[in-house]
C-alpha cells in the first residue's frame, strides 16, 4: 500500500532539489538531512566518514602499489601490492557506487518533497523497508561474499596475466613488472609456447567432445535398454549399472592406472599378451594409447550418472504417447525418434551442457591417471595434458604464474562462451511467458 500524498504546502514548494544535490555532492548524507531523511542521512555520513578516515590512506597505498608493483627490490613485495591494489580497487568502486546513489537519492527525494510528498515516519520507514527492500537485505551478505570470493580472484588472475611473474621475477627478491600483452603475444608466436598451446588445445577439444559424447551415448543406450518392458530383473540391473558411481572417482582412476600399466598392468599381462603376444600395448608411454585409455576411463566414470538421469526421464514419459503411436502404426525407430529422444533431450539439455563444460576442466582424471604424461619432445606439456592440467604444471612445477593466468583467461572465455551460447539456445533461461 502506497502512502497517500498530502497537498503541497508553501514550505514544500520552496524545497530546492538543486540544494539537496549540491549538499550530497559536498558530503554524502547532507542532502538526505536537508530532505528530513535523518536516518538515511546519518548512515551515508557514517559510511563516507569511515571511508575518509579509516580507508583512504590504505586505498591510496593500494592503488599506488597497483600502478607500480613496487619500486625497491627486497623491500616491496609486488604480489602483496597487487593483492592490496585489487582490494583497493573493489572498495573504491563500491564507494563510488554508494556516493552516486547518495546524490541521485537526495535529488529524487527533494523533487518528491517539492511536489508535496511528506517524508515517512520512522515506523513507516521500517514497514516500507520490510515490504520492498527485504529481499535485497537478505541477498546482500551473499553478494558481499561473492565480491571477495569470486570477483576478487578473477580480477587478480586477470591482472596477473599482464605481468612477468615467474620463477625469475619472484618477490621479494625481485620485483614483478607490468608487461602488457607480451604474454598473450608469446603464447601465439614463440615456437615452444605456440606448439604446446595448439597441441594441448586441440586435444582438450577432442577429449571434451569424444569422452563426454561417449559417456552420454552409453548412458542413454543402457537406459533405453533397461527401460524396455520386455526386460526382466530391472532393479538388479539398474543397481549393478549404478555401482561405478558409488565408488569414489579417485579410487577408480588409480585402479585403472594400475590396470593400464605397461609393465605389470592386468590389461597387458592377462589380456593383450596372452591373446596377441608381444610386449603388450604402451598405454602409459605412448601419447595415442594414453589418450585412448583415458577416454575409456572417463566413459566408465561418467556413464552411471547419465544412466540414472535418463532412466528417471524415460519413466516419466506417458505410455499413452506410445499407445497412440502404435495405433498409428509407428515402428520402434519412429517412436524413438519422435517421442523418446526429443523428450529426453528437452528435459536434460542443461545438464548435458554442464557435462561438456565439466569435462573441459576435468583435472582429476587427467592428473591421477598418469599426471598428464607421457612427455612430448618440443613441448612443455604432456601428451594427455588438457588446458587445466597444463595450467597446474605451469603454476606448481615451473612457477610460470603469468602464463598460467593467460591460459586460465582463455579457458574461462571458451567455457563461458560455449555455455552461454548453448543455454540461450535451450529454453532453460527463458521466462515462462516467453516459451
Amino acid at each position: 500500500m502506497t502512502t497517500p500524498e498530502k497537498k503541497p504546502k508553501k514550505n514544500f514548494q520552496k524545497h530546492n532539489p538543486a540544494i539537496a544535490t549540491i549538499l550530497s555532492i559536498l558530503f554524502a548524507g547532507l542532502g538526505q538531512l536537508y530532505n528530513r531523511r535523518y536516518i538515511k542521512g546519518a548512515i551515508f555520513i557514517v559510511i563516507e566518514g569511515a571511508f575518509l578516515f579509516a580507508f583512504l590512506e590504505a586505498i591510496n597505498y593500494g592503488l599506488w602499489g597497483l600502478r607500480t608493483l613496487g619500486t625497491i627490490p627486497g623491500v616491496d613485495h609486488s604480489i602483496r601490492l597487487l593483492v592490496l591494489g585489487v582490494l583497493s580497487l573493489i572498495v573504491t568502486v563500491i564507494a563510488i557506487t554508494l556516493y552516486v546513489f547518495n546524490v541521485l537519492d537526495a535529488r529524487k527525494q527533494a523533487q518528491k518533497i517539492k511536489r508535496g510528498w511528506v517524508p515517512l515516519s520512522f515506523k513507516q520507514v521500517i514497514k516500507e523497508v520490510y515490504d520492498y527492500s527485504f529481499p535485497y537485505i537478505i541477498t546482500f551478505p551473499g553478494l558481499f561474499l561473492m565480491i571477495f570470493v569470486v570477483i576478487f580472484p578473477l580480477l587478480f588472475s586477470l591482472l596477473l596475466a599482464f605481468t612477468n611473474y615467474d620463477l625469475y621475477h619472484s618477490p621479494p627478491r625481485n620485483l614483478v613488472d607490468w608487461v602488457g600483452l607480451d604474454n598473450f603475444k608469446n603464447l601465439f608466436t614463440v615456437p615452444i609456447w605456440q606448439e604446446t598451446f595448439f597441441s594441448v588445445f586441440v586435444w582438450t577439444i577432442v577429449w571434451t567432445v569424444v569422452a563426454t559424447t561417449l559417456q552420454i551415448a552409453l548412458g542413454f543406450f543402457l537406459a533405453v535398454l533397461v527401460n524396455d518392458e520386455r526386460l526382466k530383473f530391472k532393479k538388479l540391473i539398474r543397481t549393478i549399472l549404478i555401482l561405478p558411481w558409488a565408488v569414489p572417482a579417485f579410487v577408480t582412476i588409480l585402479v585403472f592406472a594400475a590396470m593400464f600399466n605397461d609393465d605389470f598392468g592386468a590389461i597387458n599381462r592377462d589380456i593383450i599378451i596372452p591373446l596377441f603376444g608381444g610386449d603388450g600395448v604402451a598405454w602409459l608411454s605412448d601419447p595415442l594409447y594414453s589418450r585412448v585409455a583415458i577416454i575409456m576411463v572417463q566413459t566408465w566414470l561418467g556413464f552411471p550418472f547419465i544412466f540414472a538421469l535418463f532412466t528417471g526421464i524415460l519413466q516419466s514419459i506417458s505410455k499413452d504417447w506410445y499407445e497412440a503411436a502404435d495405433i498409428d502404426g509407428a515402428s520402434r525407430i519412429q517412436k524413438f525418434k519422435n517421442i523418446t529422444f526429443p523428450h529426453v533431450m528437452f528435459a536434460t539439455a542443461p545438464l548435458l551442457i554442464m557435462q561438456y563444460a565439466q569435462n573441459f576442466n576435468n583435472f582429476n582424471v587427467i592428473y591421477l591417471f598418469n599426471e598428464g604424461g607421457p612427455a612430448v619432445r618440443g613441448q612443455n606439456a604432456g601428451g594427455t595434458d588438457i588446458l587445466i592440467s597444463w595450467v597446474y604444471k605451469l603454476t606448481f612445477d615451473t612457477n610460470n604464474y603469468s602464463m598460467a593466468a593467460v591460459i586460465s583467461i582463455i579457458m574461462g572465455l571458451i567455457v563461458s562462451g560455449f555455455a552461454f551460447y548453448q543455454f540461450r539456445r535451450t529454453r532453460s533461461f527463458k521466462e515462462e511467458g516467453d516459451i
